[in-house]
């Protein structure tokens, strides 16, 4: 009972939970993790459990977010005439009774990393909230099955863990990689395909029932002279959906499965694997192009998706100045100065870099001189706190010194600029660097790295 316990709390996340609800779901998992090939044929009601539908409003309102085409707030819904117990109680009718039908999906445009623009879909919470009940349920049984060398979208796993592993698989010697980009991952997923692969665990039709309805809701555009433009989803799993990561894992989950399985004349090849949601590298000893052949071909003959030539490329490591660049970070290997032997050094990438500085520019523009000083120092906490959260791995002190080097720079600029006054202090960088920090700006700090 012992392990029991300890397994299912380092596999699952259950905070903020209803105790029985958490009891649930540890079940599922379990029953799941024992039984590999059982299917569960019994999980609607479980869905419209009161408890369920409380810890899915639990999740939702946890993560905030704007109203979806609705325009109804999480305030409007506590407000409401008998709150927030109103409204579960209308959902859980109406998806007991099978009535309940999701709205359209409203989307936006957010910018991506590399530049252009990703598109995002937001549900109305009502949908939210039934999306994050079905996930309780059918999550347990996903994660008993998904494989260590999966880390995005899952429970207690992270980016870092994802980056982490790659260094020991490049410390093993498996420094020749393939770094693959599949084009527009989440738009293109097909829908027959992924209800297969949900079959192959679940085959309670009420449930897949709800689940297609998500993946073909109708999606709300507005264009560029205000007109709402709508059409039905045929392919993908909208981004921005409470399902929709869980939906996606599922599906890599079986390429993952077939490179596992993969030999080569009988023999398991040395080659492994680590994805995180759409991005993944296959790391090995030497270049094998049969692996490369068949896992290409796998991905787009019977996964029906798209690799992206110009962006997938294969890295051997093995020769000095060669880059790989996976979640932000850039690995190489350098001829250590000290000891005279190549050493891996892993930091923040300069595409990475370059991101956060021109982030700083826009917060300390000209156009925002507007803003109290303290208020624009918050908003440069807020970005350097979180961005040297992700990029606290590997080796720091060149990323944080050009960060704050840039940091300095416009920050001086800014103030000279907002004040005709030069706020009584001399025109020196090292001068506004002192007041910055005095005022309360948090400079990047590296410590030993």
């Amino acid at each position: 009972m012992e392990t029991t316990t300890i397994t299912h709390e380092t596999t699952l996340n259950n905070w903020g939970l209803p105790e029985s609800l958490t009891l649930l779901r540890t079940k599922l998992f379990h029953k799941s993790k024992t039984e590999p090939t059982f299917k569960f044929y019994s999980l609607f009601n479980q869905i419209t459990r009161k408890d369920t539908l409380e810890g899915a409003w639990i999740r939702v309102r946890a993560n905030k977010g704007s109203p979806g085409i609705d325009g109804i707030s999480f305030e409007d819904i506590e407000n409401q005439e008998g709150g927030v117990a109103v409204f579960l109680e209308t959902l859980r009718k109406e998806i007991s009774e099978k009535t309940y039908k999701p709205q359209p999906v409203k989307r936006v445009y957010i910018p991506k990393a590399g530049g252009g623009k990703r598109p995002l879909g937001i549900p109305t919470i009502k949908d939210r909230v039934a999306q994050q009940a079905v996930l309780l349920i059918i999550e347990p049984i996903f994660e008993a099955d998904f494989l260590e060398s999966s880390y995005g979208f899952r429970p207690n796993r992270s980016a870092h863990d994802a980056i982490e592993k790659v260094q020991t698989h490049l410390k093993s010697g498996k420094r020749v990689v393939y770094d693959a980009d599949l084009k527009g991952y989440f738009d293109t997923i097909p829908h027959d395909n992924l209800i297969k692969a949900i079959r192959r665990r679940i085959v309670d039709g009420s449930v897949i029932k709800l689940i297609k309805l998500w993946l073909k809701s109708v999606i709300a555009e507005k264009d560029d002279r205000g007109k709402t433009r709508m059409w039905r989803s045929k392919s993908g799993t909208p981004q921005g959906g409470v399902i929709s990561p869980l939906l996606a894992n599922i599906y890599l989950h079986f390429f993952e499965k077939y490179f596992e399985s993969f030999t080569d004349k009988g023999r398991k090849i040395k080659a492994s694997i680590v994805r995180y949601a759409d991005d993944f590298v296959i790391l090995m000893t030497e270049h094998m192009p049969a692996l490369i052949a068949r896992m290409e071909e796998m991905l787009e003959a019977r996964f029906k998706l798209t690799i992206n030539r110009e962006k997938t490329k294969l890295v051997d490591l093995r020769e000095m100045g060669n880059n790989l660049e996976f979640l932000g970070y850039s690995f190489r290997y350098e001829r250590s100065l000290r000891y005279n032997y190549p050493c891996l050094s892993v930091s923040a990438s300069k595409q990475s870099v370059k991101r956060v500085k021109e982030r700083v520019g826009q917060i300390l523009d000209y156009r925002n001189s507007f803003k109290p000083l303290n208020v624009v120092i918050k908003d440069l906490n807020r970005l350097l706190v979180g961005w040297s959260n992700y990029y606290s791995l590997g080796y720091r002190r060149k990323a944080y010194n050009a960060v704050n080097n840039h940091l300095d720079y416009k920050f001086w600029k800014f103030c000279t600029r907002k004040s005709q006054r030069k706020m009584k202090l001399s025109g020196d960088v090292a001068t506004w660097h002192e007041f910055a920090k005095v005022n309360g700006l948090n400079f990047l700090t590296y410590g030993s790295a």
